[in-house]
């Protein structure tokens, strides 16, 4: 089953971090993520702009909108996302812990829904 990880963390927090601190945690994460690669985990992996490159797009009665900045002001921010494959939530919960930003902030882990599918079913 495939789950997606969102990673959230305090971008003030990173934004003050030494460099190095950065870099290493780069390291980390790609490192982390070639492992899952190579244990055939995961699928897709991105890192994110920062929350001031956000556009938030709505369309109501028929009109769209376009405002700058994230939908919501949050203590942490969306900055990436793990697509994985997992056998279910309590594997893609530990995979998730593997996961560098996990110290910095939080993971949220949920199940993909495959459309046509959940359609077919019905």
């Amino acid at each position: 089953m495939k789950y997606l990880c969102l990673v959230y963390a305090d971008e003030a927090r990173l934004n003050v971090m030494p460099q190095h601190k950065v870099d290493a945690l780069i390291d980390e994460t790609t490192a982390t993520n070639e492992e899952l690669r190579a244990s055939g985990h995961l699928l897709l992996a991105e890192a994110l702009e920062q929350v001031e490159a956000a556009v938030t797009v709505r369309v109501r009665d028929g009109r769209l909108s376009a405002t700058a900045g994230p939908f919501a002001e949050t203590v942490e921010q969306l900055g990436g996302f793990l697509l994985i494959e997992a056998r279910d939530l309590n594997e893609a919960v530990r995979i998730a812990g593997r996961i560098p930003g996990a110290r910095l902030g939080s993971i949220e882990v949920r199940p993909v829904i495959d459309l046509a599918r959940e359609r077919s079913a019905q």
